[in-house]
């Protein structure tokens, strides 16, 4: 089998104006960054405000292994199918930072023939976005020193700043803890640098629905507080419209491709253990008014990314979704049985790859588990298992056999998905879901809903001979 960058390098794709057309984007609404990529003007958005919205399903995980399960390969490919058998489909997803990028993890473009194209620029500068996220940022942690080397007229206590710098790289052990000002001429104290991505700046761009509510947000930044204990902020140091300046342009989603030329808006990649791990509002509520169904992505597991989805990105934007589609896999199952020894950074146990059904079967009630926590907001789901080359049919028997009770009783049915590359995600019985699922008043999370009458489970294969499903 070819690997990833053999499959995306080996694609054919499409002027990004062809795509843009397809999907219904204005020529004076596109802004070109080569043949492939374009950014999307705001103006998009208030064209199509009057424009019924199209349907809404969030893809999650159970909780991943440091390789993740693939999410991604599941929203690209839902996505692929949905278009295969002719459904007018939008896919929305994070851009991916450079410090995963060059770590253990890799890219976040999808695998096999779910990918986003190009997918080189995808994973590396796109359109330049988060370059941007960082120099905002560094221009006000560039402005706090400043004001604290003229005079402090705001007061600020040093030992209670929180704005440090950014760099997207992972340069952790260098610039974690640093010591800032020497040299005789700054103020000298403890500082350090966190991943551009982890920068409030970025979750402020994910959640701001135009130019004027992004320059609100900015303004409320927290950089300190003073000596008396009240809070100092961007718009008190005067500094927040010039942050705005700088960053108002990555504002605009990114549209790019997928492997089989479905339309895909990439745009902000805020983390998931200090923001809420989502793309932006922007770009979904885009997608909604331009497409019948659009496909959107939580980061990490359903505890963490998809709750926040719900908290946080839905309570803001008003959205609700139609569906949601949780992704697990037997490597994630099996690390659920507690036998192995998982670490961040590090390679997967080589155990966890060997034929081991009873670790499966202690494994499966952190899937059960998420199941449960879905169900708390009343919102349909199907429960995608990626099937990856080193799986063993004895633990798919038993994973078909078992169904997944006590939490709801559904069928598991694999797919060929892997060998049958145009027909991408067409096994996953969410069109059936959404059809007969209307935009509801989304629940608050409480006593748990155990049944789950229109729930599907299914097999979802990883598609190439790459054993690390993206997400």
């Amino acid at each position: 089998m070819l690997s990833d960058l053999e499959i995306a390098q080996a694609a054919k794709l499409k002027p990004i104006q062809e795509i843009a057309e397809k999907l219904g984007i204005l020529d004076d609404e596109l802004e070109l960054h080569g043949k492939f990529k374009a950014k999307v003007e705001l103006s998009a958005l208030e064209r199509l405000r009057d424009r019924p919205s199209g349907k809404y399903v969030d893809v999650t995980a159970i909780t991943p292994t440091p390789l993740g399960e693939g999410k991604t390969v599941t929203t690209i490919g839902l996505s692929q199918g949905l278009n295969h058998i002719g459904k007018n489909v939008c896919t929305c997803i994070r851009q991916p930072s450079l410090g995963p990028v060059f770590g253990i993890k890799g890219g976040a473009a999808g695998g096999g023939y779910s990918q986003v194209v190009p997918m080189e620029d995808f994973n590396l500068h796109l359109t330049g976005d988060t370059h941007a996220v960082a120099v905002t940022h560094n221009l006000c942690a560039a402005v706090l020193d400043n004001h604290l080397k003229r005079n402090n007229r705001l007061n600020i206590d040093p030992n209670t700043i929180t704005w440090r710098r950014v760099v997207d790289m992972n340069d952790r052990w260098a610039l974690d803890h640093i010591v800032i000002g020497l040299g005789g001429k700054g103020i000298i104290r403890e500082s350090g640098f966190d991943v551009t991505v982890a920068s409030e700046i970025m979750a402020i761009l994910a959640l701001s629905k135009s130019i004027k509510d992004m320059r609100e947000r900015l303004g409320r930044v927290v950089v300190a507080l003073t000596y008396d204990g009240e809070s100092v902020t961007a718009e008190d140091m005067q500094c927040a419209g010039a942050m705005a300046v700088l960053v108002k342009d990555a504002l605009k989603p990114n549209l790019l491709q997928t492997l089989e030329n479905t339309p895909c808006l990439v745009h902000t990649g805020p983390f998931g253990n200090i923001a809420h791990a989502n793309s932006s509002i922007v770009a979904d509520m885009m997608a909604l008014k331009l497409s019948d169904y659009v496909v959107t992505e939580s980061g990490f597991g359903a505890d963490l990314g998809m709750e926040k989805f719900f908290n946080i990105k839905c309570r803001t934007s008003g959205l609700v979704p139609n569906c949601v589609v949780l992704v697990a896999s037997m490597r994630a199952l099996k690390m659920h049985s507690g036998d192995f020894t998982v670490l961040p950074g590090k390679p997967l146990d080589k155990a966890i790859l060997e034929e081991n059904v009873d670790a499966v079967v202690r494994g499966c009630p952190n899937l059960e588990k998420h199941i449960e926590n879905v169900s708390f907001y009343g919102i349909p789901s199907v429960v995608a298992i990626n099937k990856f080359p080193e799986d063993f049919d004895s633990e798919w028997a038993l994973a078909m056999a078992r169904s997944i009770p006590p939490v709801v009783n559904i069928p598991v049915k694999p797919s060929t998905r892997r060998l049958n590359g145009p027909s991408s995600g067409r096994k996953i019985n969410t069109p059936t879901t959404l059809q007969r699922s209307a935009p509801r008043a989304m629940r608050r999370p409480g006593r748990p809903v155990v049944r789950l009458a229109r729930s599907g489970i299914v097999a979802l294969p990883r598609f190439a001979a790459s054993t690390t499903g993206k997400s």
